[in-house]
């Protein structure tokens, strides 16, 4: 069994914007593979279903992005699930150009709050991570007035190829091949 977590916000204001890449891509799970949501545990949407042969939980934490950890933690301890082999975090990038994925199995924060609150909760970097770029932020811009802004129309038909492109990564990591996802997904686009 895998835990799926998409890190984003919750809310209305903060549907579709750079810091929901996490969000869509669950979204995206959810119509694709037809997984039904189980309700609400530990401050988060969650849903329970199978992508191939595989059962998983997609997870979305409610908390906020910068307090992520804890309802991943209580999830994963739920389920009594090993990090290390079976838990994917996908999340939002801008480091990365809009539309580039970068699939990890390992490895630091990178100065993203959501991924340094999992981390340090579990105690541990060693998960897969899928980053979906969202470029990097105008010189002058506040952080986080881009980060929860919106894509213009151009960049959002690119965002929204690598949503899809990051689901179909999450059900090939899920498949059990983690280096060929890598090898698929993680090229400049």
């Amino acid at each position: 069994m895998y835990l799926i977590v998409g890190l984003g916000n919750p809310g209305k204001q903060y549907e579709k914007t750079r810091h929901n890449m996490g969000f869509d891509t669950i979204d995206c799970l959810i119509d694709k593979y037809r997984i039904p949501q189980a309700g609400v545990k530990f401050n988060a949407m969650y849903g329970k279903g199978m992508i191939g042969s595989e059962k998983v939980v997609l997870m979305k934490p409610l908390s906020f992005m910068n307090l992520s950890g804890g309802p991943v933690r209580e999830m994963l301890n739920f389920f009594k699930l090993d990090p290390a082999t079976e838990l994917i975090v996908v999340y939002d990038d801008i480091d990365l150009e809009p539309g580039q994925l970068r699939i990890r199995k390992k490895g630091s924060a990178g100065g993203h709050n959501g991924m340094k609150d999992i981390i340090k909760q579990l105690g541990t970097q060693e998960f897969v991570r899928v980053k979906v770029g969202v470029g990097a932020k105008p010189a002058g811009w506040d952080l986080a007035d881009y980060v929860l802004g919106r894509f213009s129309t151009e960049d959002r038909k690119v965002v929204d190829e690598a949503i899809e492109n990051a689901a179909d990564a999450v059900a090939k990591i899920v498949s059990g091949d983690v280096d060929g996802a890598m090898n698929a997904y993680n090229r400049k686009v």
